[in-house]
């Protein structure tokens, strides 16, 4: 008996010691997530990667096979492996097209998550990834540091100093093709409500919600989350901008670094605990933060808090189209089309509300894009990191964005930068916007309307 307790006490937890095949670390891929894959081909039409390449490893099912061949003690660890799995843009379009649901976006992050502990990054790739991943993004005064330095550059003069320069030119054509539909950059929201509580409704209070502001977007994009915070305000809600927040951890677990991700995920559910719905603008953020119980799958205690918190997060197009919005009654005459972003149609499975919100938008003529769910090569920073694949991705989504178009709606940041160098480069006129900011700009409209009326029916009693 005493044998077996000092044996019992010696054995580590299973999460400490997994090993799988030739994957030998923590937080192994797992194996119910790929046991309903047939290797039937459905998947193959959703692929973008593999509609570009033509190669099986550079397909879902392909993909699959091989994180399966390394668990099964066939296939190492190494630079074969871990290309066809980086190169994924993680769109999650095979779940969509599979017909026995079988998660592939989880098994490339849980592969890259082992790529990361046998092959870590060295060199200026090593730095760099150091640097943003876990010196920038989870720290908030570095990020509005960051944004400050940008907004500098813009309003400076030396933005148009070094267009002019040429300079540009020497820089990798994707980093300058960046550069060159940089968005202006206003105060971050949460600087903007720092100091309050809460952000109360536009009259009668209905819900009080939480607003996740999130890295890039605050950043590059305050004017999408200003305009949520108007809409949900109008929309009777109180908004409350918790200040414990951090990033979602969505570029952690893409590029590998689960660890970090779990520990930004920690401090999120944290933050939030108290709310009873969490309010997301960006597709990306919105899809991780449901999906936070996967990280800590062999961690019981946080592995419900998890799942208690994605329960509570929601699109903002969805939150306002299930909670029930203001028809807005000013017209906005436009000819639209709309693009749906991977972790909100097939992540999150939110098509039809965002395309309601615009269509009763008056005056807005939404026309349907072609594959309007096919991705457009963003996928957080892959357009960083694989350029040519993402362009090439880029191209073919373009060849389907419907012609004589005024706007291009979306619902997440990176997509909107994505898509902006499409315009660009395509020589379109289409402003992409975020759908939130079109509803936003149609209730500013209706109260521009409620005072003029007011002022001409207090200049006719004068009368």
């Amino acid at each position: 008996m005493a044998t077996e307790q000092q044996t019992a006490v010696k054995e580590e937890p299973a999460c400490s010691t997994m090993s799988l095949g030739n994957y030998k670390w923590n937080d192994t891929p797992d194996p119910d997530k790929w046991a309903d894959c047939v290797h039937c081909g459905m998947c193959l039409e959703s692929c973008p990667t593999y509609l570009e390449t033509g190669q099986e490893q550079h397909s879902p099912r392909g993909r699959v096979h091989l994180i399966k061949s390394v668990a099964e003690g066939k296939l190492d660890v190494n630079e074969a492996f871990a290309d066809p799995v980086f190169a994924c843009l993680d769109c999650r379009a095979c779940t969509t097209a599979c017909p026995a649901d079988v998660e592939v976006g989880g098994l490339i992050e849980e592969a890259r998550g082992q790529i990361r502990q046998a092959m870590p990054l060295k060199g200026y790739k090593g730095v760099i990834s150091k640097f943003f991943l876990k010196g920038v993004f989870p720290h908030q005064e570095r990020l509005h540091t960051l944004g400050g330095l940008l907004k500098f550059y813009q309003k400076s003069g030396m933005q148009t100093a070094v267009r002019k320069s040429g300079a540009l030119k020497i820089m990798p054509s994707h980093l300058a093709d960046m550069e060159a539909i940089m968005p202006a950059l206003r105060q971050p929201s949460r600087k903007k409500y720092e100091n309050m509580e809460v952000i109360p409704a536009k009259g009668e209070t209905k819900a009080e919600v939480a607003l996740l502001t999130g890295c890039i977007m605050d950043v590059m994009f305050s004017d999408v989350n200003e305009s949520t915070i108007n809409v949900l305000t109008h929309n009777g809600n109180d908004v409350v901008i918790p200040k414990k927040q951090t990033c979602c951890g969505a570029l952690h677990v893409h590029a590998g670094d689960r660890d970090m991700g779990r520990e930004l995920a920690k401090q999120n559910i944290e933050a939030f605990e108290k709310a009873d719905k969490v309010i997301v603008n960006a597709a990306g953020c919105g899809c991780a933060l449901q999906e936070y119980g996967e990280l800590f799958r062999q961690e019981p205690e946080w592995k419900e808090r998890a799942e208690r918190f994605s329960e509570k997060v929601e699109d903002i197009s969805k939150y306002l189209y299930d909670s029930g919005y203001k028809k807005p009654e000013s017209e906005i005459q436009s000819r639209i089309t709309y693009h749906d972003a991977c972790h909100l149609a097939h992540g999150q499975s939110v098509r039809n509300e965002p395309r309601q919100l615009l269509k009763d938008i008056p005056g807005l003529e939404v026309v349907e894009m072609k594959n309007a769910d096919m991705c457009c090569g963003s996928a957080g920073i892959y357009n960083i990191t694989n350029p040519d694949m993402a362009g090439s991705v880029l191209d073919r989504k373009m060849e389907n964005v419907p012609e004589d178009l005024e706007m291009i709606s979306m619902g997440n940041p990176g997509c909107m930068l994505q898509m902006a160098m499409g315009v660009q480069k395509y020589g379109r006129n289409a402003q992409v916007v975020h759908t939130v900011q079109l509803l936003d700009w149609a209730y500013q409209k209706d109260q521009l309307e409620k005072q003029r009326s007011q002022k001409q029916m207090a200049a006719a009693g004068k009368e």
